[in-house]
């Protein structure tokens, strides 16, 4: 097959990186990729994956067999409407399956619909009902941007004071127009975990837990980001938890094949857990690879992934089988100094080859670029993602430090206490 993977972020170098392993694949393309897609991949760049028409008009002229999608964007812009009405296979959702995520009140709807257990809450697009709501509820709360805000628009307020300014914000252009509805939100208690799932022809093929580090700093202190670190799989779930998280995303990815949603989803379903007192509660819906629990369960996947996507994008749910190392992974994200605010770019990395020659190290790309000496310099917030396996969730954690204090760059910014609480077992939540 020729494949072309859609994004530029770390996230897509880890898919890039297991369809190079792939014997199915003869050709990778990366649109746009970053410094690190192009060791395993072509990237293609000056090309917009959230253009419809240019994708298509590239795949039909490089013959793409399958495209995937990494990040959100193209996935709301109709991407992959557009290139199955070109008759190209396509591992992602049409854009109203995309809403999943694009919108929280209708993902709150869906859930509400399908009984699937989450958080009560309220949807306003005005700010006094949503003040009011808040009040009613009481604190603690959580305020969320309706749309698409980058990982930043969900906000847990201890405080009902802090949860008016929230909304203040949102209604006050802080996400844009993401925020121009805002979901107020019970907030539910116990640890996270994350269970994203190959969705296609009504039937979910559950991946490997995870449990991504949202807070910028140690401590689980500081601003949301994009994530600063993950480890798979979750030691703290029980088995009663696992299966009924199993559940809920079977009775989810059956309700997308069933009216009145009818969306014919192929592609990532990501359900976003709280491990509360009273079971698994979802949080969220994504509709696409998690980033960077991606980053963590890739490696950890002996299956063909190229052939898991393409038969879920022809919808050939029987032909799915997922197998699982033993190994637990740990992903400790290096970004740049001032994350999730601003931040300079262009800061020369060395040290990537000393990292990734420690045994079962890989180091995935998330912001980097090459700049006119043919360096490798940092490029976005959040730069590098490194992973590492092991046979122990703490020789994981270990080995991934190891490597990170091997890689350097100017203002290099990690948490240190990456799977910590994980380490010192449920009570830590307490």
């Amino acid at each position: 097959m020729n494949v072309a993977v859609l994004g530029s972020g770390g996230r897509e170098h880890a898919i890039c990186w297991a369809l190079a392993k792939s014997e199915s694949v003869d050709a990778l393309f990366a649109v746009p990729g970053n410094g690190g897609t192009a060791a395993v991949a072509e990237n293609v760049v000056g090309l917009d994956p959230c253009d419809g028409e240019a994708v298509c008009g590239f795949a039909r002229d490089r013959e793409i067999d399958l495209g995937v999608n990494g990040p959100e964007a193209p996935l709301g812009a109709g991407v992959a409407d557009e290139l199955r009405e070109a008759g190209i296979a396509v591992f992602g959702p049409d854009a109203q399956g995309a809403a999943l995520e694009g919108s929280k009140t209708y993902s709150k709807r869906f859930m509400e619909d399908n009984d699937l257990p989450t958080a009560s809450y309220g949807s306003f697009s005005d700010k006094q009902g949503a003040i009011a709501f808040a009040r009613n509820m009481g604190a603690p709360i959580v305020i969320k941007a309706d749309g698409l805000a980058a990982g930043k628009g969900v906000m847990v307020c201890e405080e009902l004071e802090d949860a008016e300014r929230a909304i203040e914000e949102c209604f006050g252009g802080a996400f844009g127009e993401a925020g121009s509805t805002v979901v107020v939100e019970e907030c539910l208690t116990g640890p996270e975990c994350s269970l994203l799932a190959f969705v296609t022809n009504g039937q979910a093929h559950c991946m490997a837990t995870a449990q991504d580090h949202k807070r910028a700093f140690n401590g689980d202190m500081g601003p949301n980001t994009g994530g600063m670190g993950v480890y798979s799989p979750v030691p703290i779930v029980t088995d009663e938890e696992h299966a009924a998280m199993v559940d809920i995303m079977s009775r989810a990815a059956a309700a997308t094949a069933r009216a009145p949603f009818e969306h014919d989803y192929r592609g990532v379903l990501y359900g976003g857990f709280m491990l509360t007192p009273q079971g698994p509660k979802l949080l969220e819906f994504n509709a696409r690879f998690g980033d960077p629990e991606t980053q963590v369960i890739l490696p950890r996947l002996e299956s063909d992934l190229a052939q898991v996507l393409y038969a879920a994008a022809m919808g050939d749910s029987d032909s799915i089988q997922l197998d699982w190392s033993p190994s637990w992974a740990v992903c400790v994200v290096l970004a740049s100094e001032g994350y999730p605010g601003a931040y300079e770019t262009g800061k020369v990395i060395c040290g990537i080859d000393e990292a990734e020659a420690l045994d079962g190290v890989t180091v995935f790309h998330a912001g980097t670029a090459l700049n006119s000496d043919g360096e490798l310099v940092t490029a976005g917030g959040r730069v590098l993602n490194v992973v590492a396996l092991g046979s122990t969730f703490e020789e994981a954690r270990e080995r991934a430090y190891e490597a990170c204090d091997k890689i350097n760059f100017e203002g290099k910014q990690l948490r240190t206490d990456i799977g910590a609480k994980a380490a010192a077992g449920r009570s830590s939540w307490n």
